[in-house]
């Protein structure tokens, strides 16, 4: 660490002036995707992956393009197609200008005078692109640790608020998302979730509640590294479960269930009934919305996993899967063997331990 750089909670500030924060990839390990659907989750923050948001006084606000995600230079016509294709059309610029824009209006909203000065923002990030760990969420929710840090406001603003102005920030972009990843983001560590129709109607979000990560079982992360043939076909569950579709409400309810019976069973480091409502959780989500939606890359992630007797599901929409091995090491072996032979990536699950400094503790409702 540089010798002028203070630490704090997952940020850094410099002598200069200069502020860092990271954010972690997140894992939805039980009760996805019924955050969206007043339900309840756990999740978790991925130590494997981060975003990484550096804010440092300039004398104009500028945003820094990233040299690679933000690429606007190109070889040639086929360069720039094989891009788009590969990687899209949006970089991080776009999601840094939103959370600037949405903090601004937050704190006018709630009479939160910012003190004049300017800044540039640049980031970087190494969580796998369309890999369902939400880092375009991560590049977002650093930026707003570093804005909470530049205007010192991070005692204005509850720990429980900042999840939705991170998602407000990205529905402003037209992402279509739920609290879940944000709060895990937000919050590190190992995190119960209950987003109730009461809870949200009353509070303005859901109820939060951090577990101990050493709880957990060791883990495993599948991936593909070029996720090309993820699910296309857009899922029609949100306006299904609108219209009052019984299969749909009826699952989605006990997706949600599946997190509080999961809550129980971690508690009780019971990893057998851990890893049945994994496959469950899985099995729910694909009677839902179907192979088609799901994507066959997406869904052959999973069968690797449960081939060898592993309890296997996708850690959000889609683009990666959490896999346990309850029978050990012999296991985690065969499962690293056929993740390569399938040309899939894995790796041993780190969870974040919480992310909240004294001054965000002290922000949490009692």
């Amino acid at each position: 660490m540089d010798q002028n750089m203070n630490s704090t909670k997952e940020g850094l500030i410099s002598g200069s002036g200069a502020i860092q924060h990271k954010a972690y990839a997140r894992v939805g390990l039980l009760g996805n995707p019924s955050d969206v659907y007043f339900g309840k989750t756990i999740s978790f923050s991925l130590a494997n992956f981060w975003a990484f948001v550096t804010l440092e006084p300039s004398p104009h606000l500028i945003i820094n393009p990233h040299p690679i995600h933000d690429l606007v230079q190109f070889d040639s016509l086929d360069h720039l197609v094989n891009r788009l294709q590969s990687e899209g059309y949006y970089g991080g610029v776009r999601l840094l200008m939103s959370i600037c824009k949405l903090f601004h209006k937050h704190c006018k909203d709630n009479n939160i005078n910012l003190s004049p000065g300017n800044f540039t923002l640049s980031y970087d990030t190494n969580i796998p692109r369309q890999a369902g760990l939400s880092g375009s969420s991560a590049i977002v929710c650093a930026a707003l640790s570093c804005l909470l840090d530049f205007y010192k406001v991070r005692h204005l603003i509850k720990v429980e608020v900042r999840p939705n102005l991170i998602l407000s920030a990205e529905k402003e972009l037209g992402i279509v998302a739920g609290l879940q990843d944000r709060v895990a983001q937000v919050y590190g560590g190992l995190v119960h979730m209950d987003f109730s129709k009461e809870n949200m109607d009353k509070l303005g979000h859901g109820i939060y509640t951090p577990m101990d990560i050493s709880l957990l079982p060791p883990l495993h992360l599948i991936y593909a590294e070029n996720p090309s043939d993820s699910g296309k076909v857009h899922s029609t569950i949100r306006q299904r479960w609108l219209n009052g579709d019984e299969l749909v409400i009826s699952s989605m309810k006990e997706v949600a269930d599946i997190a509080a019976e999961g809550k129980s069973a971690i508690l009780q480091k019971n990893y057998q009934k851990l890893a049945e409502l994994m496959n469950r959780n899985f099995d729910l989500r694909r009677c839902m919305f179907g192979d088609e939606c799901l994507g066959a890359l997406n869904i052959e992630m999973v069968e690797v996993a449960r081939r060898v007797g592993a309890t296997s599901k996708f850690t959000g929409s889609e683009g990666a899967v959490v896999a346990f091995c309850p029978e050990g090491p012999p296991q985690v072996k065969r499962l690293e063997d056929k993740c390569r032979k399938a040309g899939f990536s894995i790796q041993a699950i780190q969870v974040v331990p919480s992310c909240l400094n004294d001054v965000d503790l002290k922000t949490l409702s009692k």
